[in-house]
């Protein structure tokens, strides 16, 4: 093996927290690595490549499942792209749901902002509203 590392190693190439690297090897995103005599993993760059795309996909907002099947769709380039187009517009559409629920959560904690009276706890119009769920925007997306 050329060019190999130690966990440690691939973790600074990749800004990817040691426990985390751990993690993606217990769910089977990151294959077992080759271990030393000593039982030390060591890491080539194929890792290092392979643990970048995790972590962007991470940042993306990728769960695991749909990265291990971006990774196993990445690993048949011949193939058609279909699957990688359902499973990112599957992914827009969670994130514009994700985003119409927090714009009306911030609409109703305005709501709530706008209507405080700044005086006492007791009649604190905050207080009240959180007190009275059945009056907020409490709806299932």
């Amino acid at each position: 093996m050329s060019d190999v590392m130690a966990i440690g190693g691939l973790s600074r190439k990749t800004g990817v927290k040691v426990p985390t690297i751990r993690y993606y090897e217990s769910v089977g995103l990151l294959p077992a690595p080759h271990r030393t005599e000593g039982n030390r993993r060591l890491y080539d760059t194929k890792a290092v490549d392979r643990l970048r795309f995790i972590r962007h996909a991470r940042e993306l907002g990728f769960e695991v499942d749909a990265i291990r099947e971006l990774l196993n769709l990445a690993e048949q380039p011949q193939r058609s792209c279909a699957k990688v187009d359902a499973l990112a517009r599957e992914h827009l559409q969670a994130i514009t749901s994700r985003i119409e629920r927090l714009t009306a959560l911030k609409v109703e904690v305005e709501g709530m902002i706008k209507a405080c009276t700044k005086g006492r706890i007791a009649k604190c119009r905050i207080i009240d509203t959180l007190s009275h769920h059945e009056h907020c925007l409490h709806r299932e997306h």
